[in-house]
């Protein structure tokens, strides 16, 4: 018989002058309020590492900028998408299709620009240091969760590295402009955090709003669904049900609302066919790459870049999926992979829309956490040192927008 079932559970202690009065809730035991802050503390040497990261890519951009007299701020709040995103907050979306290219917003998820909005209203300054500002914030959330996620898996030193080689991706100065990524990676991360440890619930609120962030949300709803459908086939319950019904509501919820407000079933795809983009299996994508790689005899160093991005990226879930990294990750990372490089719009951000896509990093982290020390060093300051010259060349002399 185990000896803790013949103990008996001691009385609450109430101080005195701190009664409860009937039909109140109890005071939380100290432990929960504390819970956050060592969470907090545990994560800080990945924090802090993130941060050291893209400090060193905005010193960087700073320098250069000055040099070639370019002002920093509308780089990272105002031009690009993030103009597009503050274009909504102030006006709306549009009210009909149209037939013009790549300039109906509906393109856009609603969760961000009313998130601007909603903040902006009750504090002070623009609704584009606001938005920056939510970035920013978002993308230290996003890097809490990378870590989470790395260390649940791999432990700490792995969470650590992980976070790391997230902050340090070629693109990673996007996680800190007036863009959705950081947002989206850190609803991404903490949904897969939430089915990582059994609370499917919890993913399938955070992957609605992953829905409601992205279009490539529909890659956290399907790996919440996989993961509540495994759940239901290992034992029925309400709460694995709700979590498959409830994970895809926003994507569907965004695109079902388009449809309506432009008056046609297939609305929201019909925006995207404006833009150009549309699934091709991935023909324009290759198209691209032997252009790049093979005819041009002077390719653009930016889009180079981009092509080795997606060439290395199928490489990494390839050693992902050898390492048996558990299914929702690989669906999540398969469907992301799978929209992004089956699409045939614009070929120059694939880099950016894979950049939540940070399960795919955790095959170096593990093998990186394996290294020794010197090696590891090395590698990192390569990484840190390529994405800080990478970010800063795509914002000041890549011609398109990031």
């Amino acid at each position: 018989m185990s000896t803790t079932a013949s103990r008996q559970t001691p009385r609450a202690i109430t101080a005195p002058g701190n009664h409860a009065r009937p039909g109140s809730r109890p005071p939380p035991p100290p432990h929960a309020l504390s819970a956050p802050l060592h969470a907090l503390r545990h994560a800080a040497p990945a924090l802090l590492a993130y941060l050291a990261v893209r400090g060193t890519g905005l010193l960087l951009l700073t320098v250069w900028a000055h040099r070639g007299q370019h002002g920093v701020w509308p780089i990272l709040a105002t031009q690009w998408d993030a103009d597009w995103y503050l274009g909504i907050a102030d006006h709306g979306y549009a009210h009909e299709l149209g037939t013009a290219d790549n300039a109906n917003n509906l393109a856009f998820f609603p969760l961000y620009p009313a998130l601007v909005k909603a903040v902006a209203a009750v504090t002070p300054g623009t609704r584009a240091s606001t938005g920056l500002a939510l970035a920013v914030l978002a993308s230290l959330v996003a890097a809490w969760g990378v870590f989470a996620v790395g260390e649940r898996l791999h432990g700490r030193r792995a969470g650590v590295l992980l976070t790391v080689l997230w902050a340090a991706l070629p693109v990673g100065l996007v996680q800190w402009m007036g863009y959705t990524e950081s947002l989206f990676t850190a609803l991404a991360a903490w949904s897969l955090y939430a089915v990582l440890t059994g609370r499917l619930l919890t993913a399938a609120w955070l992957a609605a709003l992953a829905g409601l962030t992205r279009p490539t949300g529909v890659a956290v709803a399907a790996a919440v669904t996989v993961a509540a459908l495994l759940a239901l086939r290992r034992r029925f319950g309400p709460r694995p049900l709700a979590a498959a019904v409830l994970a895809p509501l926003g994507w569907c919820g965004y695109v079902g609302w388009v449809g309506l407000r432009v008056g046609r079933w297939d609305g929201y795809f019909a925006v995207q066919r404006l833009w150009h983009n549309e699934l091709d299996g991935g023909l324009e994508t290759l198209r691209q790459m032997r252009r790049l790689l093979v005819y041009d005899p002077r390719p653009e160093l930016f889009l180079v870049m981009v092509t080795l991005t997606l060439i290395g990226s199928v490489v990494l879930f390839g050693l992902a999926v050898r390492d048996r990294q558990p299914v929702p990750l690989l669906v999540f990372t398969a469907v992301l992979l799978a929209i992004v490089l089956g699409s045939g719009g614009v070929y120059f951000p694939r880099a950016r829309f894979l950049l939540p896509a940070f399960p795919l990093l955790l095959p170096l982290a593990l093998r990186l956490s394996r290294a020794t020390r010197r090696h590891r060093a090395l590698a990192l300051a390569a990484a840190v040192t390529g994405s800080a010259y990478c970010g800063a060349y795509m914002a000041l002399v890549h011609p398109g927008a990031p």
